[in-house]
């Protein structure tokens, strides 16, 4: 299996610490960043433009720039608008999954209820962002 490389956009610190023992437990991807918010990200983004993510996974509601923002922004650039981009959040109501599949997201992932559920949350995105890259060829 390919590790996928993933930038966590996620301004949680209990979060990033769930997501990422989960996703480097599960040997799928190679963590090259977590950043706060949307406007972290396009920092990060602009220093390491020779490293860009296979897959960008967001939470939706940050402070600064969120999910939405993320989505709007990195569609219209053209050196990043081939980044698939998986939001997450605690909220799984269909306006905002719709929304969101409508601003140009690849998937969405409704946060796990307990940090034992982390583990088939990165299983599930590995599936997911595998699935989206199929879909290109």
């Amino acid at each position: 299996m390919n590790k996928q490389k993933i930038v966590i956009v996620e301004n949680d610190q209990d979060e990033q610490f769930f997501m990422r023992e989960a996703f480097e437990n599960s040997g799928l991807f190679d963590i090259i960043a977590i950043v706060k918010n949307g406007d972290t990200l396009q920092e990060w983004l602009a220093g390491n433009g020779n490293n860009l993510p296979d897959v960008i996974l967001s939470d939706l509601n940050m402070p600064g720039k969120n999910g939405y923002d993320i989505l709007e922004e990195m569609k219209a650039n053209a050196g990043y608008s081939n980044i698939p981009i998986i939001i997450t959040s605690t909220s799984s109501t269909k306006n905002t999954i719709d929304k969101v599949m409508s601003l140009g997201a690849a998937d969405y992932m409704a946060k796990p209820d307990t940090f034992i559920e982390y583990d088939p949350f990165a299983k599930r995105l590995y599936d997911i962002v595998g699935s989206k890259q199929l879909e290109k060829k």
